[in-house]
């Protein structure tokens, strides 16, 4: 994992679907997890999704809060 992959979990909007226009970072739990379950669509969006759902399942997802500190200014 590179912090170039984490900083994208905060500019990539989601392209699809139910959170469509939403952050890569701010999707729920529950989503990333059905995705889990059904299966990562392919390519970068797919990583991103799989990298946001390890972070959130394992409670790590404060780790991207000096990453939203440094694009909020």
């Amino acid at each position: 994992m590179k912090g170039a992959h984490l900083e994208k979990l905060l500019t990539q909007r989601m392209p699809f679907g139910k959170y469509q226009g939403h952050f890569i970072a701010d999707l729920p739990g529950n989503y990333l997890n059905w995705f889990a379950r059904k299966g990562f669509p392919p390519g970068e969006i797919g990583k991103l999704l799989a990298l946001m759902h390890e972070l959130d399942h394992n409670g790590l997802s404060d780790l991207l809060a000096p990453l939203r500190a440094k694009n909020q200014k």
